[in-house]
C-alpha cells in the first residue's frame, strides 16, 4: 500500500496529467479551426508565377509600355488558358485600383467583374524572395468568390499610376486536416508541454514532501501515543500540531486518554474498596466463627450477633452493588406515576428526625407544596433518605440541616444542607464515584461509600440532575437535585422501555 507522500503524489501527477491532456486537447482543437497555413501553396505558386515569367516576357514591360489590357488583347489570353491547364492552376488578370478582371483562366469571373482580394501588406516572406527575381514586385494574399477561398501570389506587370495591373496565379486554401494539425502540434508545442509536464512533477513532488510531513508527523505521533495507551502508559500525550483536521484528532485523542486514565484509576479503586470492603467483615465472620467452633468465644451470643450484622453488611452491599450495576445499565425497574416531592420529602424528614434529635442536630423542613413530577416515588426516597442521612450523620452535635424543596428553572429542586464537617475542594469532583469516601480518619465509617453514586445514577434515570458545594472542610455542605416537571420530563425511554420488559420478564 501506498505511503501518504506517494498517494499524493500519485494524486497531483494524475491531477497534472489530466490538466495537461486538457490543454493538449484544447490546443488541437483550436488548430485545427484555425485556417491552414498556406506557405506551401504560397511557395508553390511562386515557382510557377517565375516559370510563368520565362515564358511570358510580360513582366519587363517598361513604364510607359502597353497596358496589360491592351497585351491581353494582342494574343496572350490562349498563351495563358494554356499555361494554366498545364500546371493545373487558375490565372488572373486583375486592374489593382478598381480590383476588377481582365482575364480569368477558368471562366468564372467575367471581364470588368469585381474581385475582393484580401492583398497582404506585411513583408514579402523570405520563401518568396528566394523565388522571385530581384527587379520583379510580387504579391500575395487571398481572395472569396462563388467557389470558395482562393490563396494567390502574382506580379504587378504594368506600374503606371493609373492602370496598376497585375498577373495573378491561385489555388485553392487547403482543406484543414489532422494529419497536418498533429504535425504542427508536434513539431511545435509537444516539447513545451513534456518540458511542463516534468516541471510540474517536480514541484508536485516537492509539495507532496512536504504536505506529506506536515501530516505525517502528527499521525506517527498519534500512532506511538496510540500504542503507548495500549501498552497501558495513561500517561502519554500527543503534541496538537499539524493542520486544522490533525489539530481537533489530536485533542480528541488527549481527552480520550484522560478519560481512558479517570476510567481505569476509577475501576482499579473499584477493586480495591470492593476487595477492602469485602474483606473487613469477611474477616470478622471468619474469626467469630472460627472462635465459636473451637469454643474459645467467651460470649457465642455476642459474637453469633456480630456474625450476623457483618452477614447483614455484605448483603447491603452486593444489593447496592446490584442496583448500581443495574441502574448504569438502565435495567432497574422503575415504576413511574405521579411523585408530590413536597409531601415525599416532609414524609422522609420525618423519619429522619427522630435520629437527628437523638445526636442533637436541629433537623429544619421546609417543603411547601411543588408541582408533581413523573417519578419512581421509592427510588425517590431512596435518594432522599440518602442525602439526609447522610447531612444528619456527618454533622456533630449542635449543628443545624435544611430540607428544602422549591420550583426553579421548570421543575423541582429539593436542597439538603448541613453545618457539618463539610468537604474538602478536592475531593469534590469525585464525592459521587463508588466507593469513594471522604477522609476516613476524620470520623467513623457509616456506610459502603455507594450511597451518592446511587443516588446520582437514580437522578440522572429521571432525567434530573444532582450538585454538590462546599466551601471546604468544616464549612458544611449543600445537596442540590433538580427534577424535571411532567411537561418538561425527559426521563430517559430506552431505560424506561428496558426496565418495562424487565418487569415482564420477571
Amino acid at each position: 500500500m501506498l505511503s501518504l507522500r506517494g498517494r499524493l503524489l500519485a494524486s497531483y501527477a494524475l491531477l497534472l496529467s489530466f490538466t495537461l491532456a486538457v490543454i493538449a486537447l484544447a490546443l488541437l482543437l483550436f488548430l485545427y479551426a484555425q485556417p491552414p497555413n498556406p506557405a506551401a501553396t504560397y511557395e508553390k505558386l511562386a515557382s510557377i508565377a517565375r516559370e510563368l515569367t520565362g515564358e511570358l516576357s510580360i513582366v519587363n514591360l517598361s513604364p510607359d509600355g502597353r497596358p496589360l489590357a491592351r497585351a491581353l488583347m494582342s494574343g496572350l489570353l490562349s498563351q495563358l488558358s494554356r499555361f494554366a491547364a498545364d500546371n493545373d492552376v487558375r490565372i488572373l488578370a486583375v486592374n489593382i485600383p478598381d480590383r476588377t478582371v481582365l482575364f480569368d483562366s477558368t471562366g468564372t469571373l467575367q471581364r470588368g467583374d469585381s474581385i475582393p482580394l484580401n492583398q497582404q501588406t506585411y513583408a514579402l516572406p523570405l520563401y518568396l524572395r528566394r523565388v522571385f527575381p530581384v527587379q520583379t514586385e510580387p504579391i500575395f494574399g487571398s481572395f472569396r468568390d462563388v467557389n470558395g477561398v482562393w490563396i494567390f501570389t502574382g506580379l504587378l506587370v504594368v506600374r503606371q499610376d493609373t492602370e496598376r495591373s497585375a498577373l495573378l496565379l491561385a489555388e485553392p486554401q487547403p482543406a484543414q486536416s489532422w494529419e497536418t494539425v498533429l504535425a504542427l502540434f508536434r513539431d511545435n508545442l509537444a516539447l513545451p508541454l513534456l518540458q511542463a509536464a516534468a516541471l510540474g512533477l517536480v514541484v508536485a513532488a516537492l509539495l507532496a514532501a512536504l504536505i506529506s510531513r506536515n501530516i505525517a508527523r502528527p499521525l506517527q505521533q498519534l500512532r506511538r501515543g496510540a500504542a503507548a495507551v495500549a501498552a497501558g502508559d495513561y500517561t502519554e500525550r500527543v503534541p496538537v500540531s499539524g493542520p486544522t483536521e490533525v489539530r481537533a484528532v489530536a485533542e480528541a485523542f488527549n481527552r480520550m486518554t484522560d478519560q481512558v486514565h479517570i476510567t481505569q484509576q476509577a475501576q482499579q479503586d473499584f477493586l480495591a474498596n470492593v476487595s477492602h470492603d469485602l474483606k473487613t467483615p469477611l474477616t470478622s465472620i471468619q474469626g467469630y466463627s472460627q472462635a465459636i467452633m473451637d469454643g474459645t468465644a467467651k460470649d457465642s451470643k455476642l459474637a453469633a450477633g456480630i456474625i450476623y450484622d457483618e452477614a447483614a453488611r455484605l448483603n447491603r452491599m452486593v444489593i447496592e452493588l446490584t442496583d448500581l450495576a443495574r441502574l448504569q445499565a438502565g435495567r432497574l425497574s422503575m415504576q413511574t406515576h405521579p411523585v408530590d416531592v413536597g409531601a415525599l420529602a416532609a414524609a422522609v424528614g420525618q423519619q429522619l428526625a427522630v435520629v437527628a434529635q437523638k445526636k442533637g442536630v436541629a433537623l429544619h423542613i421546609e417543603a411547601p407544596p411543588v408541582p408533581e413530577i413523573a417519578g419512581d416515588g421509592d427510588r425517590l426516597a431512596q435518594v432522599l433518605t440518602n442525602l439526609l442521612s447522610n447531612a444528619v450523620n456527618y454533622t456533630p452535635s449542635g449543628g443545624q440541616v435544611w430540607l428544602k424543596t422549591r420550583v426553579n428553572r421548570g421543575g423541582v429542586e429539593v436542597i439538603v444542607q448541613d453545618t457539618g464537617i463539610g468537604i474538602p475542594l478536592e475531593d469534590l469532583p469525585r464525592i459521587f464515584e463508588r466507593f469513594y469516601q471522604v477522609d476516613k480518619t476524620r470520623g467513623p465509617k457509616r456506610g459502603t461509600g455507594l450511597g451518592l453514586a446511587i443516588t446520582q445514577e437514580i437522578v440522572a434515570a429521571h432525567g434530573g440532575r444532582i450538585q454538590v458545594d462546599s466551601a471546604g472542610a468544616g464549612q458544611g455542605a449543600t445537596f442540590t437535585v433538580w427534577l424535571p416537571s411532567p411537561q418538561l420530563s425527559t426521563i430517559v425511554r430506552g431505560r424506561r422501555q428496558l426496565t418495562r420488559k424487565d418487569a415482564a420478564d420477571s
